[in-house]
C-alpha cells in the first residue's frame, strides 16, 4: 500500500470549495483526518457548546466523505505524536490543509507541526481561506487581492476518493467523546443548535436572499428583530462548513438578478470579516495585549471581580445588558450591535480590562472566530488607538431598540409584568407602581451596579487623557498605517463619531 496523502481538517469542515481535499485526491490515496487535541480544549476560550457544534459537524462530514469512498479518521491526542505514529505505520506522502486563523495555541501548534514535517521531508501544502494572506507585507493591495480570491472558481467536491481502509496498522480510531469526556463542564445548548450540514447553510443563505434581505438593514440592530432578519451564517463560516467564497458568489449572483441594499450590506460585512481576520493574522498578539501599548495599565490593576461576575451572569441591574447576556447564554448567538454593547458596557461603565470579558464571550459564541473576536473586542474597549470610542447609553438603547420591552420580557421574566417605560429602567419605579406589579428591586431584580452617567463620564475622561499623550498619538499613527482601512487616511477626532464596524450576521 502506498503512503497516503493526509487531509488535515481543522476549521474547514466541508468537501466543496476545499482545495486541499481536491489536490490530495488528485495525488493518490487520501486519509481524511481530524484530531481531537485535548490540550486545545483546555484553553480558556473553548467551551462545551463549541464541542457540541463541532461534534455534530464531524458526524455529518464523515457521512459526506464515506459517500465518496473515504471515511473521516478521528484520533485523539497530540498532533505530533499522531503524525509520528501514522508515519511509522503507513508512511505520510504529504499533508494538505487550510491555513488556520486560530488562537495563540493553534499558532504555536502549527509551528511545531511545520518543524516536525520539515525535519522528515514531508510536504505540508496549505491553502488560504477567506482571502487572508500569511506574511502580508503591504495592506494597500489586500482588498483587491481578496476580491480576486473570492472570484476564483469554486472547487467541486471530489466525486470519488481513494480512501485508506481501517485498521490503520496498530493505531486505534476514536469514538467521538462527549463534552464531559473532554472535561468541558459548562452547560450545553438545549436548543438553537443549527443543523450541521452545508445544505442547511445553503438554505439559510437562500432564505436570506429570498426574504430576509428586505428587512436586514432595518432589523439587524435590535435584538428583538435580529434573530429573524440576520443571515445566521456565522456558525457555518466559523467551522468552515460553508466557505466565505461560496457565500460571496451566491450573493453576487443574486445581486446581478436584482439589486438590493440588503444583499450589498451582507456582501460588505463578509468583506469586513476578512479585513478583521487579516488584521488578526498580521498582529496575533492582540489576543492577549492591547493593540495600543500606550494604554497598558489603564484598567488592568482595577479589575473588579464582583462587577465582572454580575456582568457575566446578566445581573447588572441594566435590563438590556442583562437580557442580552442571558439570551446569549441560552442561544449561543447575539447580533453585532448588542455584542458591541456588552463589551462597551464592561469596558467603560464597569471599567473592566477587556481580556476576561473577551474570554467569557468567546466561550458563549457558537460562532466564535478568534480573527474577528479579538480585533472587535479591542475596538469596542477603546484599545486600538485608531477607532472612535463607542460608549453606549444602555438605557437609551433599550428604549430605542426594544420600545415595547418585548425582548426584555422574554429574557427577564422577573420584570415581565412591567410595562414600558418601567421595564427599561425599573430603578425609576414609583412605590405604588412597584406594589401594583409586585416587583421589588434587590428582591426580584438587582439595582444598577453603577451610576451609568458617572461611570461613563469618568471612563471617557481617563481614556481620552491617555490617548492624547504624545507617545500614544505617535503609536496610533503607526497602528493606522499598519491596520487601518485604506478608505481612511486620518485618525478620528477626539469627539466620538460613528465608525464603520463589522456585523456578525
Amino acid at each position: 500500500m502506498s503512503a497516503p496523502n493526509i487531509v488535515w481538517f481543522k476549521r474547514d469542515l466541508r468537501v466543496r470549495d476545499h482545495e486541499p481535499l481536491q489536490r490530495a485526491a488528485a495525488m493518490g490515496s487520501v486519509l481524511p483526518l481530524y484530531v481531537i487535541e485535548v490540550e486545545l480544549w483546555r484553553q480558556k476560550d473553548m467551551s462545551a457548546r463549541h464541542w457540541q457544534w463541532l461534534r455534530a459537524r464531524l458526524q455529518t462530514l464523515d457521512q459526506e466523505l464515506r459517500e465518496r469512498g473515504a471515511a473521516l479518521t478521528i484520533l485523539r491526542g497530540d498532533i505530533i505524536e499522531i503524525f509520528h505514529k501514522l508515519h511509522a505505520e503507513l508512511g505520510i506522502k504529504a499533508v494538505y490543509g487550510h491555513e488556520e486563523i486560530g488562537n495563540s495555541w493553534t499558532y504555536a501548534r502549527d509551528r511545531r507541526v511545520a518543524a516536525w514535517l520539515r525535519q522528515r521531508g514531508i510536504p505540508w501544502e496549505q491553502s488560504s481561506q477567506d482571502g487572508v494572506q500569511r506574511g502580508l507585507k503591504d495592506r494597500d493591495r489586500w482588498q483587491a487581492q481578496r476580491d480576486r480570491f473570492m472570484r476564483l472558481q469554486i472547487a467541486e467536491a471530489p466525486a470519488t476518493l481513494c480512501g485508506i481502509q481501517p485498521p490503520l496498522g496498530s493505531i486505534p480510531t476514536t469514538q467521538l467523546p462527549s463534552a464531559e469526556d473532554l472535561d468541558l463542564d459548562e452547560p450545553l445548548l438545549e436548543q438553537h443548535i443549527p443543523v450541521a450540514t452545508p445544505a442547511a447553510a445553503h438554505a439559510q443563505l437562500q432564505q436570506f436572499i429570498r426574504e430576509k434581505q428586505q428587512h436586514y438593514l432595518a432589523g439587524m440592530s435590535s435584538p428583538r428583530t435580529a434573530f429573524r432578519t440576520c443571515s445566521r451564517l456565522s456558525p457555518y463560516l466559523a467551522l468552515g462548513i460553508y466557505s466565505t467564497r461560496q457565500s460571496v458568489q451566491e450573493l453576487a449572483a443574486a445581486q446581478r438578478l436584482r439589486s438590493s441594499r440588503g444583499l450589498s450590506a451582507l456582501q460588505a460585512r463578509l468583506a469586513w470579516r476578512g479585513h478583521f481576520m487579516q488584521k488578526f493574522e498580521d498582529e496575533p498578539r492582540i489576543e492577549h495585549e492591547n493593540l495600543q501599548r500606550a494604554l497598558d495599565g489603564l484598567r488592568e490593576s482595577e479589575f473588579d471581580r464582583t462587577r465582572f461576575d454580575a456582568w457575566s451572569c446578566g445581573e447588572t441591574g441594566f435590563p438590556l445588558v442583562d437580557a442580552c447576556m442571558r439570551s446569549l447564554q441560552a442561544t449561543g448567538w447575539l447580533n453585532f450591535r448588542m455584542r458591541a454593547m456588552l463589551v462597551s458596557f464592561s469596558s467603560y461603565a464597569l471599567w473592566l480590562h477587556w481580556r476576561e470579558p473577551a474570554l467569557h464571550l468567546a466561550r458563549l459564541f457558537l460562532d466564535y472566530e478568534p480573527g474577528i473576536h479579538y480585533p472587535q473586542v479591542q475596538m469596542q474597549a477603546g484599545t486600538t488607538g485608531i477607532n472612535a470610542l463607542r460608549i453606549y447609553n444602555v438605557t437609551k438603547q433599550a428604549q430605542e431598540l426594544d420600545p415595547e420591552g418585548t425582548f426584555l420580557r422574554q429574557w427577564l421574566p422577573e420584570l415581565a409584568a412591567l410595562p414600558a417605560p418601567w421595564i427599561q429602567q425599573p430603578w425609576l419605579l414609583p412605590r405604588e407602581t412597584a406594589r401594583r406589579y409586585n416587583v421589588e428591586l434587590d428582591r426580584d431584580y438587582p439595582s444598577p451596579i453603577v451610576s451609568l452617567a458617572v461611570a461613563t463620564r469618568q471612563a471617557r475622561t481617563r481614556i481620552y487623557a491617555a490617548r492624547r499623550a504624545s507617545a500614544a498619538r505617535e503609536e496610533a499613527e503607526q497602528i493606522l498605517q499598519r491596520h487601518g482601512s485604506r478608505k481612511r487616511n486620518r485618525l478620528p477626532r477626539s469627539k466620538p463619531e460613528e465608525t464603520k464596524q463589522l456585523s456578525l450576521f
